[in-house]
């Protein structure tokens, strides 16, 4: 009758030991923000526990990720002891090309960069 409860760390100090986040206030914000989810399930309280086979998913830089949480740390150590407490299960995304209409013949003249210009649908003027 030995029922140890099972090992559990607050979620913001987790994602900032893993290095996910520069600080713990940035993942306290997160996880309060409701950008955080634990197995499915919305966390609003940067003091939800988590244990080993917890799967999160947030998103960071304009990625959502996904990731299985492998072990609990003692402590923000270097960058490969931070990877070791998980498993990434992001999907991998494709990269565009980078210009699809410019073959790549040489440099384009002036006629074909200003119709390059004007079919640019991301340009900022």
């Amino acid at each position: 009758m030995n029922d140890t409860p099972a090992a559990k760390l607050r979620i913001d100090k987790w994602l900032w030991q893993a290095r996910f986040f520069k600080t713990r206030s940035l993942s306290a914000k997160q996880v309060s923000g409701g950008h955080v989810r634990v197995n499915g399930n919305r966390v609003l309280k940067p003091s939800y526990g988590v244990s080993p086979g917890d799967v999160l998913t947030f998103p960071q830089a304009k990625v959502v990720r996904v990731v299985r949480i492998e072990a609990l740390g003692e402590r923000r150590g270097p960058a490969p002891e931070a990877q070791t407490l998980y498993a990434d299960l992001t999907p991998k995304q494709e990269k565009p090309p980078a210009n699809p209409k410019y073959e790549g013949k040489g440099r384009p003249s002036k006629r074909d960069r200003r119709a390059l210009d004007l079919s640019n649908p991301f340009d900022p003027e």
